[in-house]
């Protein structure tokens, strides 16, 4: 059973350039190496955007409920203390 399928891109000289160069400084041992690195990079980057776009809705969904909450809560902050 064959897992990997051929395929060709066609780079300009610039890019086909650094991924020479890259793949050179990185020791990798071809330009397919280069371009997986570069594809697993991307995917975390986007990955990671995401999440931080949902923890900061979640945030700002919360944000107005915990305003509330400690707000009703303010009076028991010197619930207790005796007056020095």
């Amino acid at each position: 059973m064959k897992y990997n399928t051929k395929s060709s891109i066609t780079l300009p000289k610039e890019e086909l350039k650094l991924v020479e160069q890259l793949k050179a400084k990185l020791k990798a041992k071809s330009k397919v190496d280069i371009v997986r690195r570069g594809l697993k990079l991307l995917k975390e980057q986007t990955d990671r955007d995401s999440l931080k776009e949902a923890y900061k809705k979640a945030s700002s969904i919360t944000k107005k409920s915990l305003e509330k909450e400690m707000k009703e809560l303010e009076h028991l902050t010197e619930e207790g203390l005796d007056d020095q």
